[in-house]
């Protein structure tokens, strides 16, 4: 059925969303946009934009009409300004109050408070189970009487496929917290929900030249933890470094931490979440004296297991906020497997990216012109002009989920990390403080910012900066604000 309910869904959209041309040319009868010539001047000049290529668009937010545009044809490396194409295409199909589901389901039965059977948890792709949702699992058990399973615990995490990592990930970023692996079954330290991570923090020891102190946030047994570091006189400067094995969960530490040093805190991505929620889940069943008679594997449920618990994520509206303002990668992927699972019946980046592109190009975007090739934005094959991000800002305007969209972007200057964003620490002057929101992007050599301006004369512009090829991306952030400052003092 999932081949018939995708094309049903496509022409659903098509029928509703009529495309239009993405592409409001400015006519030579239309008013002067006086920031062209500052524009012009800064792009072409600017040190830092020697040898790298820029790409520019803005619009008019009211109209579309293409105001400026400098090199916005090119297809350039966006970075995470891919989140900007993933949130809408999630949007459009799965709609803002979609949730994941995880499911606690048997084979068995219960009789004097053994589980006769086994106990399965299913994944269904829910980033943001914490720890407590396990333990609110194990407390529900014990409310059905179950003291003991008598067979094996199982986690299911063939709601997705079995590809861990998107097609260009290099396995250098395999351990950091914004390359972790992808998995139906999943679990996140904290409510940043950084999905298959955990945060390791290191303080000094009282005593000089003894190893520093390490805590692992959530505790987990499936890391194996080398302690290398060593706590020395407070006038030396912390070296501290935290690495993880390439296809392990051996995760060493080593470096000199001063006495009065700060902790230093640190996300690290697992091998294998699967795993890892499947250990939270046996952790939180031992608090409540549940005992497992059988073996902990990964396997699948069948079909005719029995329903016991279910937990409901936070809504796709509410996930945005995490995922736009905080640039969470795993996010992305996860949104793009789901788009696949949910329209044609296979949670991989293949069906999952097709699926983007029918919901894009009803908010007519050229796919021709655009090579996607995951839903964060982390690969550096990832090409899209800048022309075409303002095109689907201004078609997402349209939209009824808009306000949603709207919401989830980083809001310049405002501290608040949840709602700052990326952005809190940038552009806290008056006159752009609160007045841009934006999503950032940054890659090795790749500087970017696309989103909406309030000017000062009152007209709103949208927005798209593309810069690849630096030798130093910080220097593109002061180019981004340089240009949006030129914006938010325009005078049409």
């Amino acid at each position: 059925m999932a081949k018939p309910l995708f094309c049903l869904f496509l022409c659903v959209l098509v029928y509703f969303f009529p495309i239009k041309d993405s592409r409001v040319i400015a006519n030579t009868n239309r008013q002067t946009f006086v920031s062209e010539h500052q524009l012009n001047e800064l792009l072409s000049n600017h040190p830092s934009l020697q040898g790298a290529i820029a790409g520019v668009s803005v619009r008019s937010a009211s109209s579309g009409e293409l105001l400026y545009t400098y090199n916005g044809d090119t297809r350039l490396t966006p970075a995470s300004n891919m989140k900007l194409f993933t949130a809408a295409a999630a949007l459009t199909t799965l709609g803002k109050d979609y949730t994941f589901h995880t499911d606690l389901l048997t084979d068995g039965s219960i009789k004097w408070n053994v589980l006769a059977g086994n106990l399965y948890i299913k994944g269904k792709g829910d980033p943001t189970l914490l720890p407590e949702n396990f333990d609110q699992f194990a407390k529900e058990l014990k409310l059905k009487g179950i003291k003991m399973i008598s067979g094996d615990l199982i986690g299911d995490d063939s709601w997705y496929d079995q590809v861990r990592y998107s097609i260009d990930v290099p396995w250098s970023d395999e351990a950091a917290y914004y390359g972790a692996a992808t998995s139906a079954l999943t679990a996140s330290p904290d409510k940043e929900y950084d999905a298959g991570t955990i945060i390791i923090e290191v303080s000094p020891n009282e005593k000089m030249n003894k190893t520093a102190k390490v805590v692992v946030r959530p505790q987990t047994s499936i890391i194996n933890i080398i302690n290398k570091t060593q706590t020395v006189s407070s006038d030396v400067t912390s070296n501290i470094k935290i690495s993880r094995g390439h296809g392990n969960n051996v995760i060493t530490i080593e470096g000199n931490i001063p006495l009065k040093a700060s902790n230093l805190k640190e996300r690290i991505a697992v091998w294998e979440p699967t795993k890892y929620a499947l250990d939270l889940l046996i952790q939180s069943l031992k608090k409540q004296d549940i005992k497992i008679l059988g073996s902990i594997k990964v396997g699948t449920t069948p079909e005719h297991a029995e329903l016991l618990l279910s937990h409901q994520s936070m809504s796709l509206s509410e996930l945005l906020i995490p995922f736009m303002k905080l640039s969470n990668n795993g996010h992305g992927e996860l949104l793009i497997k789901e788009m696949g699972k949910v329209f044609k019946g296979n949670g991989s980046w293949e069906d999952g990216l097709e699926v983007e592109q029918v919901a894009l190009t009803t908010l007519g975007i050229r796919m021709q012109e655009i090579e996607i090739r995951d839903g964060s934005g982390i690969s550096h094959m990832n090409l899209v002009p800048a022309n075409e991000i303002t095109a689907l800002l201004y078609h997402a305007k349209q939209m009824d989920w808009f306000p949603t969209f709207e919401a989830s972007l980083p809001i310049a200057g405002n501290t608040d990390k949840m709602i700052g964003g990326t952005l809190r620490k940038r552009m806290k002057n008056v006159a752009l403080k609160d007045n841009v929101k934006a999503k950032t992007g940054t890659l090795t050599n790749v500087s970017s910012l696309s989103g909406f301006i309030n000017a000062n004369n009152g007209e709103t512009f949208i927005f798209s900066i593309l810069l690849n090829h630096l030798k130093d991306e910080a220097s593109g952030k002061q180019i981004e604000e340089q240009i949006i400052k030129i914006l938010a003092n325009n005078e049409i």
